[in-house]
């Protein structure tokens, strides 16, 4: 039986690709908002396109996740790895008062640091657990389809 693979499919697994196909959600819902990367904001076409990109990003892993494609694995360290550093230059070069502008409220710098250091974290402690279950990752084939 050619599927007894995937019913042996570990809990973490199925949990990381629900997690990488909310991801995808979470992205391609941001389309026509501003978008913020490497400490510029941008807007516009630029925006979209970056939206996109991340998009397509976030399926890729997803699609990976659910193949088991080793590709993938390495991938996912370095894709968590790069939002982590993104999330730091952010919060070194935008300034609150330039996100005040756009969203037209007031924004609590404190409360900026704590919820974007927060996922920080949070995308690192995900970056353990992807790294230490390569073994989950057993499909050696470059390509998904």
């Amino acid at each position: 039986m050619e599927d007894s693979d995937e019913l042996r499919r570990p809990l973490g697994l199925t949990l990381l690709t629900g997690l990488y196909l909310f991801f995808f959600m979470v992205s391609a819902s941001t389309f026509g908002n501003p978008f913020p990367f490497l400490g510029n904001i941008y807007v516009g076409t630029s925006a979209k396109a970056l939206v996109i990109v991340d998009s397509l990003i976030c399926l890729y892993l997803f699609l990976g996740i659910m193949k088991r494609q080793l590709l993938t694995w390495y991938l996912l360290l370095g894709y968590n790895l790069f939002q982590v550093i993104n999330t730091i230059v952010n919060l070194s070069f935008i300034t609150p008062r330039e996100l005040e502008k756009l969203v037209g409220s007031r924004v609590q710098q404190e409360a900026l640091w704590i919820n974007n250091i927060a996922a920080a974290l949070a995308i690192l402690l995900l970056t353990q657990f992807i790294y230490r279950h390569k073994n989950y990752f057993n499909n050696p084939y470059k390509y998904l389809f």
